[in-house]
């Protein structure tokens, strides 16, 4: 199953992300089929490619939760906010 999803660059501290098209299973550091955009949560910039994100979606690809929701702000996609927790140990 592919999965579109953020891929960490960037220098320690001051982190961004490439929003990247691959396989489910593999890492976000390993081999990605596509780049589909970038994000700067420090500056705020984002560049995404809408065409081939509506693309990729309607051939079945999934977004991650963040990435979804970065989506529905930037008005790539519509619908609802996907709620994601962190898991805490009891």
């Amino acid at each position: 199953m592919l999965m579109i999803r953020y891929q960490l660059v960037g220098k320690k501290h001051d982190h961004s992300f490439r929003i990247i098209l691959t396989e489910k299973r593999t890492s976000p550091h390993g081999k990605m089929q596509e780049r589909l955009g970038f994000y700067n949560p420090k500056t705020k910039e984002v560049k995404l490619e809408k065409e081939r994100i509506a693309y990729w979606i309607a051939k079945g690809a999934q977004a991650s939760d963040s990435v979804w929701n970065l989506f529905l702000k930037n008005e790539v996609v519509k619908g609802f906010t996907s709620k994601y927790h962190l898991h805490k140990l009891i």
